[in-house]
């Protein structure tokens, strides 16, 4: 394929039936494409109006395996186009043939480009992130135009063994990566209309909202088939926690990483100090030299024994180098339990309900539920955040798809010693519940323990799509590690 010539008819397109007016115009443009052999219009209405110029086929839903299926058997070109959205959808000029020159010299089972969304008229670039082999996130972002090769997606097809509902995409580009690379081609080859203005904050925990829990089930059973096809599966064996490592003086440490948060931090110490348990614990503040006011508000409790303020020599730690330090010091106890600057316990009994955790199920990690809340505790939705995809027998294999696992977390100290946390200020927490699952049980509590309070300077409130790539690049990046290590710790063990 060297010239548009050659490379006519090459595109079989599929597109989600919508509004006929918007539809029409879709069509219409993609059959000035010289690459365009068929256009067919995926409509969960049999009865719905007819759009000229293109065939019908008849789904359940857009994500669902019957449709992957359907649109394998339908397709008779080298290529297939799947739009997933139900907007308007302009390609760039000369975009179908950049993109099937680039499927020819990758050999790419599967491509998808950066775009450009348009709402009310303005423009605003929207650049996705490479795959790697951990991108198992199921809302991973391909856009909303993927480009299928033919032969592979047909073959993939007849691969899925399931008949999901809305997993049905996700299984098929699991099975996808691994026959043929996923290709991402960073350039902006198409626009189309946004329709969720929600912002990032709004929308990192789309994944846990109870009403999503089915869909939820369908991804799990679906990740879970490909980690034992690429032999990053473990089973549910754990090694067993010796409590009696170690010389600590006290039981517990309640750790709070902080900068700039005068607003809360109170909130968090007063919230830690109002603990009631049976065994001896303090709160280990890390101020990373704040410059608001923070630094006085926790010299208010320099009075307090219980209260260790710790402001580091290094200008260089992030919350995952003040969390080593914490855990590191002489004063650390036994078990480490999170609070964040921004938050508070949701009773007097957290701190004693997770260490008895420790011992009743007997893990390395423990990770409660939390409810999210406005600034004054205010419950706001979705509500209570339990992360119940996270169960004995199959947690730390759904925890490579999944992109958070829940709060308040705790850690047996020798154990986080051992591992030491990554030195960064996003997913650290993330890397070590994988590293921690890939040996021992993560215990688990489902009654809320904690608040996690939203408000307009939470760190993830309102992130640039750059930031939020970058973090989710990050991400995939510790999945990545992640799966290497346990497929060669499965090579070893076999």
């Amino acid at each position: 394929m060297n010239t548009i010539q050659n490379r006519q008819g090459c595109i079989d397109c599929f597109l989600p039936y919508s509004d006929p007016a918007q539809m029409q115009a879709t069509v219409n443009a993609l059959k000035q494409e010289p690459s365009v052999a068929n256009i067919y219009l995926l409509s969960t209405d049999p009865e719905a109006p007819a759009i000229e110029g293109c065939s019908r086929i008849n789904i359940d839903s857009i994500n669902s395996s019957a449709t992957m299926r359907a649109i394998a058997g339908a397709t008779t070109a080298g290529y297939a186009l799947l739009y997933n959205k139900t907007n308007r959808l302009d390609m760039g000029y000369l975009a179908l043939e950049r993109m099937l020159r680039i499927a020819a010299d990758t050999g790419a089972g599967m491509l998808y480009s950066d775009y450009v969304t348009e709402v009310d008229g303005k423009r605003t670039n929207a650049p996705v992130i490479d795959y790697q082999e951990g991108a198992l996130r199921d809302d991973f972002n391909f856009g909303s135009v993927v480009l299928f090769d033919s032969s592979v997606l047909r073959f993939a097809a007849r691969e899925l063994k399931a008949d999901y509902k809305s997993a049905g995409f996700y299984d098929l580009r699991l099975h996808i990566s691994r026959m043929a690379p996923i290709v991402h081609i960073n350039e902006y080859l198409y626009s189309d209309v946004t329709v969720d203005n929600r912002r990032s904050g709004e929308k990192i925990f789309d994944y846990v909202d109870p009403k999503n829990r089915a869909v939820q089930i369908e991804m799990e059973q679906a990740c879970t088939e490909h980690l034992k096809a690429v032999g990053a599966y473990l089973e549910p064996e754990f090694k067993l926690v010796d409590f009696s490592r170690g010389d600590f003086p006290r039981e517990a440490s309640v750790v709070i990483p902080v900068r700039n948060r005068v607003r809360t931090i109170r909130d968090a110490i007063d919230s830690a100090l109002s603990q009631q348990t049976d065994f001896d614990f303090n709160v280990i503040v890390v101020d990373n030299h704040s410059t608001d006011g923070t630094t006085e508000a926790i010299r208010e409790y320099a009075g307090n024994p219980r209260v260790l303020h710790i402001i580091p020599e290094r200008v260089d730690l992030g919350i995952g180098g003040c969390w080593n330090m914490a855990a590191n010091h002489p004063e650390a106890g036994r078990f480490a339990v999170q609070l964040d600057s921004d938050d508070v316990y949701s009773s007097p009994n957290t701190l004693a309900t997770i260490v008895n955790a420790f011992h009743l199920q007997n893990c390395g990690m423990v990770v409660g539920t939390y409810m999210l809340t406005d600034i004054d505790c205010n419950p706001i939705p979705p509500g209570v955040i339990d992360h119940k995809e996270w169960t004995p027998d199959n947690g730390r294999n759904n925890a490579l798809r999944i992109n958070g696992l829940g709060a308040p977390r705790a850690f047996f100290t020798p154990l986080l010693r051992e591992i030491t946390v990554p030195n960064t200020s996003y997913g650290e927490d993330y890397a070590l519940g994988l590293a921690f699952s890939r040996n021992h049980q993560i215990g688990r509590i489902y009654d809320v323990l904690y608040f996690c309070r939203r408000w307009e300077d939470n760190s993830d409130a309102n992130l640039s799509i750059e930031k939020t790539n970058a973090n989710n690049l990050y991400k995939d990046r510790i999945r990545t590690w992640e799966l290497q290590a346990r497929k060669a710790m499965n090579l070893k063990n076999a």
